[in-house]
Parts: structure tokens; C-alpha cells; sequence
């Protein structure tokens, strides 16, 4: 099983980031999110979200 297949069976919407080259943008990201849940307190039940029509 991928890990697009997994994340697929528990329900998510699984966009694809493209190849490694986009790793560089997805790091900082992660980043982010941790500062958010533990540097700002927000906890760890956060996670980005992407809206598209």
C-alpha cells in the first residue's frame, strides 16, 4: 500500500506535492506547523489545510 492509498482509505483528500525537487518547499512547511502547534500553543491536533473549487 502507498502512502496516497493509505491516506486515501482513512478518509483524506491526497493531493499530490509532485517529485522531490518540491521537498525544499514542504520542509519549511512542516516548520511552520510545528512552531504553530508547540511554539504557539495551538497543540497538536493542527494541520494545514487547502481549499480548492
Amino acid at each position: 500500500m502507498t502512502p496516497a492509498s493509505l491516506a486515501q482509505s482513512l478518509g483524506f483528500d491526497v493531493i499530490d506535492a509532485g517529485g522531490l525537487t518540491n521537498a525544499r518547499y514542504l520542509e519549511p512547511l512542516a516548520g511552520m506547523n510545528i512552531y504553530l502547534g508547540y511554539g504557539a500553543g495551538m497543540g497538536t491536533s493542527i494541520a494545514p489545510t487547502w481549499i480548492h473549487k
